[in-house]
């Protein structure tokens, strides 16, 4: 618990100001103007730090990037219109036609949509194996795969993935790991098990509220023994080496973000910042009542599937590597689709949507929704089934939460 009062302190105090307007300030505009044509050319050169075009980077984004930073010890960090939007920038800023991704455990639908159906058309070809399956991930490193992407906590399979093997292996064989940690901020930190890259859905639980689309890609310094850019499979990214520590910043920046446009808005950079602020003590409160619900769930015999209890696969995992809790998921198996949504329509307290990580408790039948376009290997290898509930557990009480779906559960069971 250590970490929550360190970061505490941190966020609240990188988010705002010491003089004049406490709250970060918003800056809306789309261009800015230079003082004479030498500043222009040194803010194009990179040599002066300012903005010269909002798809580029704004000052909104740019106060939102050094708090990103700074909470996962990175050298810098872009921010993105969505999260896709950062998955995105961060494989086609280091991919090009010819290469091979590693999808390694299961994946929330848009990404598998991504890597299965639009990478291959772009000439990116993606394969996937299972968390635990270290033959299968070290034969594709051997092979010569050019990024491996995996999830810190599988969304919606809750399968944990061991990181720190993952990274020895990644720095072995001079391979880029990205880990989507969209589920876990402060509680993984994954540049420290060895990723070069740290993928975030913002608009999940770093913002909270549901008022802010938002991505980001944060990641290390460049430099020193075993620099994995320097293998030969990189080359193409050698000339942007010469940016020194920040050079990956620049590659994401001049290998996507600026032929694809994945710009965050600074309007919701700013309200991603106000949710920067609170997000200790939410991600405290939300790892606390996620076990403790699925602990409830668990004892009344709801089909309930949570890293913390007994029978969960990876749950020694959880107890060895995730002591502050793994996120706000945790799934509900109703067996039918339609004892799901009876699930789903009794409970009073779930807010049915999309989105996972916010402050109120969520929940959303995989099948019909998410995954309603993937055939039936394609959820068989992700862990769809028909009954299959996702919740993502708020700020509520979770003896309330407890209450409700197990009221909401015998009614769903009750049907034929």
């Amino acid at each position: 618990m250590k970490r929550f009062e360190y970061f505490s302190t941190l966020l609240p105090q990188l988010a705002g100001e010491k003089e004049g307007p406490v709250a970060p300030p918003v800056v809306s505009s789309a261009a800015f103007g230079y003082a004479s044509a030498q500043e222009a050319e040194a803010i194009f050169a990179g040599e002066v730090q300012k903005p010269f075009y909002a798809r580029m980077g704004n000052p909104t984004g740019a106060r939102l990037e050094k708090a990103l930073a700074a909470m996962e010890g990175g050298a810098g960090a872009v921010v993105t219109a969505s999260g896709m939007g950062a998955i995105a920038m961060a494989v086609t800023a280091f991919c090009e036609a010819g290469d091979t991704i590693l999808g390694v455990g299961g994946f929330f639908g848009g990404t598998y949509a991504l890597m299965n159906e639009t990478l291959p058309r772009l000439g990116i070809e993606a394969r996937f194996c299972d968390v635990d399956d270290f033959a299968r991930i070290e034969e594709s490193l051997r092979e010569g795969v050019k990024l491996v992407l995996v999830e810190s906590v599988g969304n919606p399979n809750l399968k944990l993935p061991d990181l720190a093997k993952l990274g020895r292996l990644c720095r072995e064989y001079e391979t880029l790991l990205a880990v989507d940690n969209t589920l876990t901020p402060l509680v993984v930190q994954p540049l420290k098990t060895g990723a070069d890259l740290v993928l975030y859905s913002t608009t999940k639980i770093i913002s909270g509220h549901s008022a802010a689309l938002g991505g980001a890609v944060v990641f290390r310094g460049v430099g020193g023994e075993g620099e994995k850019l320097l293998s030969a499979r990189y080359a193409s990214l050698r000339p942007l080496l010469e940016k020194g520590k920040g050079a990956i910043g620049a590659i994401l920046k001049k290998r996507a973000m600026r032929d694809f446009g994945m710009s965050a808005n600074a309007f919701a950079s700013f309200l991603t910042l106000l949710g920067l602020e609170t997000l200790p003590l939410r991600m405290r409160r939300v790892n606390e009542s996620t076990a403790k619900l699925a602990g409830l769930l668990h004892a009344e015999r709801v089909r309930v599937r949570h890293p913390s209890l007994e029978g969960h696969e990876h749950h020694l995992r959880y107890e060895a590597h995730f002591p502050d809790g793994c996120g706000p998921l945790l799934t509900v198996e109703c067996g039918t689709r339609a004892r799901a949504f009876a699930f789903l329509n009794e409970s009073k307290l779930l807010t049915q949507t999309a989105n996972v990580g916010d402050n109120r408790t969520l929940g959303l039948h995989m099948a019909s929704t998410i995954y309603r376009d993937f055939d039936e290997l394609d959820r068989k290898i992700l862990g769809i089934t028909e009954g299959l509930v996702r919740i993502s557990v708020g700020l509520e009480s979770p003896v309330a939460l407890a209450e409700d779906m197990l009221e909401a559960w015998k009614k769903a069971m009750a049907l034929k």
